[in-house]
């Protein structure tokens, strides 16, 4: 069976004093990368501890030195895409070309990022609409010296991009897409496409629901004149009923099954001690032990 990257998310919840330790252990594990939310707040979460993700991923880069790094994923709903180039284009050189930038839609109106700010929700056409300029403005501003540019929800001015990222015409992007419209953007602008399915209690749907979504996306390539070899397909095997690290043997049985469907990386999440992922990190450090080699040694995909 080809090859698939295992992908870790930390939460940005600890103090650095605390966090530190996680990233270079998702190094020393042998993750294939590593990623953390981009938020002002996030669901149970919101009144704790929380941290922004750019100075988190900066820090993360001064404490590894191998593992990719990057947002799962950054959004519009507070974040411009003039400042937000500047920020990458920094964490890009603080890594040493090591930034992947995953990048989504935002729940509108329904998230605290564009409640705490007073923003009114949006329909999700207009989420969709809004996502389209960012994507397009950050990608021309990640690419080029000089951009002028106007959209409906975006504006630049002769922003400028010296000296560029050090990858190579731009970080890469890793799109977040459920929808037939949000999946068009990430096969024009994509170097990866990440996707959640469809959100149920029941985990036999939801595995039909990524599978059917894995089709779409790769017609959505066809229709765009993509290579699907030249994109990356990652599943966030979270988005599931079932927590992927509640055992190291129901993890193994998910990654086999997300390569079965045809992606060529998943993510799971750092275990914590209650709520929102709560696990036991002796499930993650035998997944490290048993399970990546067997995974990273098999022949690349994609």
């Amino acid at each position: 069976m080809p090859r698939v990257r295992i992908g870790i998310i930390i939460l940005p919840d600890l103090r650095w004093q605390h966090a530190m330790r996680r990233w270079r252990l998702a190094e020393e594990y042998g993750f294939a990368h590593a990623w953390t939310y981009d938020h002002l707040g996030w669901r149970d979460l919101v009144d704790g501890p929380w941290f922004d993700a750019v100075p988190t991923l900066t820090a993360a880069a001064m404490v590894t030195s191998r593992i990719p790094l990057g947002t799962m994923v950054a959004s519009p709903n507070f974040r411009h895409p003039v400042s937000f180039a500047r920020q990458l284009t920094a964490l890009d050189d603080v890594s040493n070309g090591r930034l992947m930038l995953g990048v989504g839609a935002g729940a509108g109106g329904t998230s605290f990022d564009t409640a705490v700010l007073g923003g009114p929700p949006l329909s999700i056409r207009a989420r969709t609409d809004r996502f389209a300029e960012f994507t397009e403005l950050l990608d021309l501003l990640l690419r080029t010296d000089r951009v002028t540019w106007r959209g409906d929800y975006y504006a630049a001015v002769d922003a400028r991009s010296a000296p560029g990222c050090v990858q190579l015409p731009r970080v890469p992007f890793v799109v977040a897409a459920n929808g037939p419209r949000t999946r068009k953007i990430a096969a024009r602008f994509g170097q990866g496409w990440v996707t959640t399915g469809t959100k149920t209690d029941d985990l036999e749907q939801w595995w039909r629901s990524v599978t059917e979504a894995a089709d779409r996306f790769a017609e959505a390539l066809d229709a765009a004149g993509r290579d699907p070899g030249s994109v990356h397909r990652y599943l966030s095997l979270d988005a599931g009923p079932v927590f992927s690290l509640s055992s190291a043997a129901y993890f193994a049985d998910a990654v086999g099954r997300a390569a079965e469907a045809g992606f060529t990386d998943v993510t799971t999440h750092w275990p914590r001690p209650a709520g929102s992922y709560a696990g036991d990190e002796s499930v993650l450090e035998a997944v490290a032990a048993d399970v990546l080699p067997r995974w990273h040694a098999q022949p690349s995909v994609g």
